[in-house]
């Protein structure tokens, strides 16, 4: 019996897997907070989220100055197979039984214990995300043209702000949180208190940030005359 506790907590496999965990999850989580700043470009006007696509894209590299959308398509496959091996080894922690959420559920009323509560939403929304970052990167995988008009008819006409009305407040819970728990469970802060409030701060910062650029691009979209035609810059 006791060789088969160590087998279960203290095994090789699970110490990598823990590692595989966080090294993905630091990752995404800086990717988040780097593309919602640049989808937030929008905000300063049609002209600089245009020069921001095309400087990302590789426009410098392009003798008409336009980017690539390959550069786009690239990095949404790479985000998609770091998304997968992140559930993938994450998965092992998801409770998988009914029986078992409700004595969570139950257990976590009794002891009401911080950051017991963030595991908790960690699982939730991870659970959310397995369905919902998917769609979202296939989109981008599939139709990778970006630009204030493309983008606009994307979110309004074509109803992606259905999927990333729920996707932002997941993503943004999870990623943050994340990059809590990852800090502590690695020791690089004692300071439990004071990054639980800088975490809780960045989540309100960024889903607010995100619903302005959400604005924005609905504003935009209703302006457009359909067939939607690629925004061109004076």
């Amino acid at each position: 019996m006791l060789a088969s506790y160590k087998n279960a907590i203290g095994h090789p496999a699970s110490a990598r897997a823990d590692k595989l965990q966080s090294i993905t999850g630091v990752l995404l989580g800086c990717f988040l907070l780097a593309h919602l700043h640049f989808e937030s470009s929008i905000l300063l006007g049609k002209e600089a989220f245009y020069t921001f696509v095309q400087l990302l894209e590789g426009g410098m590299f392009s003798a008409s100055g336009h980017g690539f959308p390959i550069v786009t398509k690239i990095i949404s496959v790479f985000m998609l197979l770091v998304v997968i091996a992140h559930a993938a080894v994450a998965l092992r922690r998801f409770p998988a039984q009914i029986g078992q959420w409700r004595a969570l559920r139950r257990n976590l009323s009794l002891i009401n214990h911080k950051d017991s509560n963030i595991w908790f939403w960690q699982l939730v929304t991870g659970f959310a995300l397995f369905f919902l970052v998917p769609a979202h990167l296939f989109t981008m995988i599939t139709n990778p043209e970006i630009g204030p008009h493309l983008s606009a008819e994307r979110v309004l006409h074509q109803n992606a702000w259905l999927l990333y009305i729920l996707l932002l407040p997941a993503v943004v819970i999870h990623a943050m949180f994340g990059l809590y728990r990852v800090a502590v469970k690695w020791g690089f802060t004692t300071q439990r208190t004071v990054l639980r409030q800088v975490a809780k701060v960045l989540v309100v910062y960024l889903i607010v940030l995100g619903l302005l650029s959400l604005g924005s691009y609905i504003s935009i979209g209703m302006d457009l005359a359909l067939p939607v035609e690629a925004f061109k810059p004076h």
